[in-house]
């Protein structure tokens, strides 16, 4: 028996000051609804990210998974740009 399919969204790492979790903002794109006019709508997910390998500004997928506390539903499934170094 197969399971049913994951949510995976893709978005940017925004916080990582909490121990095994991270934020990812995830930006969509869509149409207005009255006047049609495209707008970038963001929503903020809590993930788990058991190495707190997640810095801030990298591009991570995440998918969903069972509740791991009373915000997080999703974890980190990998990272795909790692954000540019900072300067001192």
């Amino acid at each position: 028996m197969e399971r049913g399919n994951r949510k995976a969204r893709i978005g940017v790492v925004v916080s990582n000051k909490m121990t095994k979790t991270v934020v990812v903002k995830v930006e969509r794109r869509v149409a207005d609804r009255k006047y049609g006019k495209i707008v970038t709508r963001a929503e903020k997910y809590k993930a788990h990210d058991e190495n707190q390998a997640c810095q801030i500004g990298d591009k991570v997928r995440i998918v969903e998974t069972r509740p791991l506390s009373k915000d997080k539903r999703w974890r980190v499934a990998e990272t795909l740009e790692k954000a540019a170094e900072s300067r001192p």
